[in-house]
């Protein structure tokens, strides 16, 4: 008996002994050397894995960034101009800045402005309570409330506002990674460039429907009238869908149509001035008419 015992002891040291060297002699022949600049370029990033610059972490951000002939396409949104200069300098590439980005809630579907028509008692989860209608009020488009956006920000920039229902954006601690803008089943919240010195213009509102339709389910929303889009003397704003949309690399931040827009839908956000729409609209009136009497004159 202790000879059997003694004879599996060996032959089973002697079995794990072959197979280990046998899982080196493969692991050595098979394996694959990676370029230490990769450990160098994931050093550098902010280590916050939220997939904001489109690749699954840090770590094959690393690896896209060395592969690839230069940082075009390649862009932390988390770490910045600065991050991205430590991973060029690393690389030996060049980069180029970029605009820093926010986060903009397009929905101001308010309480008090979009009133309940029915009452959602179930999960608390804009995507669960998406899936199951269409919403508790008789805007279709508007924010669900639930704080999905809320949950999926690693940065505590974004807190669900009590009295509105409707998500808030803290500009100083968004990093516009992006993560809420996945999270939102609506898509209501998007990505901007935060604009010099945070002063940006923007249509708060994405519901597609006619404008009495959307005016009914909503006080604040966007009707498709287009007033915005002819004042505009810049072409920044386009009308799609029956709701407007304003191209921030377009727009000259001159708050003419925030203060023609006939529901507020327009959003003029850090500006150092309270908007005075009188003034602006003799502005556009003279210009208008000094048009008028030039068209004559010709």
């Amino acid at each position: 008996m202790l000879k059997i015992i003694i004879w599996t002891i060996a032959v089973v040291t002697v079995l794990g002994l072959v197979l280990a060297l046998v899982l080196f002699l493969v692991a050595k022949r098979f394996k694959v050397e990676e370029d230490p600049r990769i450990d160098e370029v994931e050093k550098a990033m902010p280590g916050a894995n939220c997939g904001g610059c489109g690749f699954a972490g840090c770590r094959a951000f690393a690896e896209a960034a060395v592969k690839a002939p230069n940082l075009d396409n390649n862009y932390c949104p988390v770490g910045g101009n600065e991050t991205m200069a430590k991973v060029a300098a690393i690389l030996g590439y060049e980069v180029k800045e970029k605009a820093p980005m926010v986060a903009v809630v397009r929905c101001n579907g308010t309480c008090e402005a979009r009133p309940r028509t029915n009452n959602y008692d179930g999960f608390a989860s804009c995507k669960v309570k998406a899936a199951l209608y269409s919403g508790d009020t008789g805007c279709s488009y508007g924010c669900l409330g639930c704080g999905d956006c809320v949950n999926a920000c690693q940065f505590g920039a974004l807190s669900m506002d009590p009295e509105t229902g409707l998500p808030v954006v803290d500009q100083e601690k968004c990093t516009a990674c992006g993560a809420c803008v996945k999270a939102c089943p609506k898509h209501i919240i998007e990505v901007r460039p935060k604009g010099p010195r945070g002063m940006r213009e923007f249509v708060s509102c994405v519901n597609r429907d006619k404008g009495p339709v959307a005016k009914k389910a909503c006080a604040n929303a966007c009707i498709g009238c287009g007033i915005c889009a002819k004042t505009c003397t810049h072409e920044a704003i386009v009308i799609e869908g029956n709701v407007a949309y304003i191209d921030p690399a377009k727009c000259k931040l001159c708050r003419e149509c925030e203060a023609m827009c006939p529901t507020g839908a327009i959003h003029g956000v850090n500006f150092p001035k309270p908007l005075d729409k009188e003034a602006i609209k003799e502005r556009i009136k003279a210009r208008q008419q000094k048009a008028k009497e030039e068209k004559k004159d010709e």
